[in-house]
């Protein structure tokens, strides 16, 4: 693991942070490239690409509070504190927040239609995430349960362990490299399933179905307990959401199926 790549004065360069920058540019890259398919000039998709950013992060941010309430009100000076503002937040939140904000900015926009750019974008998110998942990696946050598998990974990096509490000198699952392997499968496949769809927003709630599925599941190998956790600690926090999204995306599926004009395939 290597959570800091340079050290320039006073500006540390974080490998995650670099790695986030690297996956929200490539995601807008591939997002414009495959909307201009249909129609969309690059440019339009680069400023709802702006939006999304910005949405994200701030949804990112308010559900990573929501996980650990108790935590953040006994102590509200964690909300102006560098852990606060390096932590990327709770996916799950970024995803909602990003589509909320792209909701909106569509609306408002006549030449944008939601479910065209959400198609667009269901690729790249889940390139995103896998980039994104190698610099938790680098991080060290996100970190696994413990293990004695052949593959189990041990932290030793002491800056790591105080910034994001992973345990040192223990072997580990890598959670991170499980989920960055998967979604670069589900990248793979939502590409390919991208251009044989048969509807607007098939494969945006293909891919919440897959993800949500895949989540619940990878939630099993984490160890970091400041995902909160729900119903008194039945669930994760992106387990509960994952029972939501789920089944909410069977319902969008037959309901866009059923009743949205048929997308032009290419």
């Amino acid at each position: 693991m290597f959570p800091k790549i340079a050290e320039l004065g006073p500006i540390t360069l974080h490998s995650y942070g670099l790695l986030l920058a690297t996956a929200f540019l490539l995601a807008i890259v591939l997002t414009a490239r495959l909307a201009e398919q249909k129609g969309v000039s690059r440019n339009r998709s680069w400023d709802l690409g702006f939006v999304i950013i910005v949405s994200a992060v701030l949804g990112a941010k308010v559900l990573m509070v929501l996980s650990d309430l108790e935590g953040f009100m006994n102590r509200p000076s964690r909300l102006i504190s560098a852990e606060f503002w390096q932590a990327g937040g709770v996916f799950y939140g970024g995803l909602i927040g990003a589509a909320v904000g792209a909701l909106f900015y569509s609306r408002r926009s006549r030449d944008l239609e939601f479910w065209t750019m959400a198609d667009a974008a269901a690729p790249a998110i889940a390139l995103g995430q896998s980039i994104g998942r190698l610099g938790c990696f680098a991080a060290g946050c996100d970190y696994g349960r413990s293990t004695d598998l052949p593959w189990a990974v041990t932290f030793t990096s002491e800056y790591a362990h105080r910034f994001v509490g992973v345990p040192i000198g223990i072997p580990l699952h890598p959670s991170q490299i499980y989920e960055s392997m998967v979604t670069f499968g589900l990248f793979l496949f939502l590409l390919w399933t991208y251009q044989r769809r048969r509807f607007t927003g098939q494969i945006f709630c293909i891919y919440l179905f897959l993800y949500g599925v895949t989540r619940f599941g990878l939630e099993f190998f984490r160890g970091d307990a400041d995902r909160g956790f729900v119903l008194n600690g039945l669930f994760s926090t992106s387990q509960f959401i994952s029972l939501l999204i789920v089944p909410a995306s069977i319902v969008i599926y037959l309901y866009l199926r059923r009743g949205a004009p048929q997308a032009t395939r290419g």
